[in-house]
């Protein structure tokens, strides 16, 4: 071998190949946590950079200009409902949270483009709400950091700390109202889960716990569908005189729906159950 293909041989063995890329530690790592307040789900995705002896706010992040709240892409914030901020209803979805930091006063942003690269596209038009909070002094801090804090039900702190300071956004949940309407939509179609069960426990044979759960769904409503469930778990039961007592109270109801597709199976049920 010649001195030169010997050299390139050499070169092979030491250098990656095109296109390889080498896996190593980024300056700002790359950081997500999420809090749950009440039944809404908080979540951020964000790069957090070091302070490595920089002199930070009013340094690398000049005071009173716009900034990421973190490092390369915008930070993100996603709710998996509707919160308040501020006195601002922010809707469901995913947005950018920028900063403007100050010695004395920070505002915080959610505007509605997520998809920046930092803060060098960012628009005011697009933001759905401001809230200016007054910065703490805390133990120094190296990597910035976002931390969630006095969770409950209804509400949750936000918490940004880096160097030594803190600037916190409180964000509220609308719990009791979302709670109140999910029992609302239960009571009005809740009768169809609980009379799904009973028909399950039906198919099984379990005709005790299929009675629970249908007279579950009956006290949340009666329809011709789960009084017809529960004539066939009492004729399951021995309980034939009570049996066709339902199946006709549900033959009854169900001839003033015009979608009622289970009359001839009923009046063939009440004629072998006599």
């Amino acid at each position: 071998m010649n001195v030169k293909a010997l050299a390139a041989a050499v070169c092979s063995l030491a250098l990656p190949a095109l296109g390889q890329q080498l896996d190593l530690p980024k300056p700002s790592l790359a950081a997500k946590i999420s809090q749950v307040v009440g039944v809404t789900e908080i979540s951020l995705d964000y790069s957090s950079p070091a302070a490595r002896g920089r002199a930070v706010f009013g340094g690398i992040v000049p005071f009173g200009e716009v900034w990421r709240s973190g490092a390369n892409s915008c930070t993100k914030i996603a709710f998996s409902k509707d919160v308040t901020i501020g006195t601002t209803n922010v809707a469901t979805g995913t947005y950018c949270l920028f900063t403007i930091p100050r010695k004395d006063k920070w505002t915080f942003i959610i505007n509605k483009d997520s998809t920046q690269w930092g803060a060098y596209t960012y628009k005011d038009a697009l933001d759905v709400a401001r809230v200016d909070v007054s910065p703490e002094s805390i133990p120094l801090r190296e990597r910035m950091a976002y931390i969630f804090t006095d969770a409950s039900d209804e509400g949750v702190r936000l918490d940004l700390e880096w160097d030594k300071t803190r600037a916190s956004l409180p964000i509220k949940a609308a719990t009791a109202a979302q709670a109140a309407k999910a029992i609302e939509g239960l009571e009005r179609g809740g009768w169809r889960t609980y009379n799904n069960a009973a028909a399950w426990e039906l198919s099984k044979k379990d005709y005790t716990a299929g009675l629970r759960l249908v007279d579950t769904s009956l006290r949340l409503r009666e329809d011709s569908t789960n009084l017809w469930t529960k004539a066939q778990l009492l004729a399951g039961n021995g309980q034939k005189a009570e049996a066709r007592t339902t199946a006709q109270k549900a033959l009854d109801l169900g001839k003033k729906d015009p979608n009622f597709e289970a009359g001839p199976e009923i009046q063939e049920a009440l004629a072998r159950w006599k």
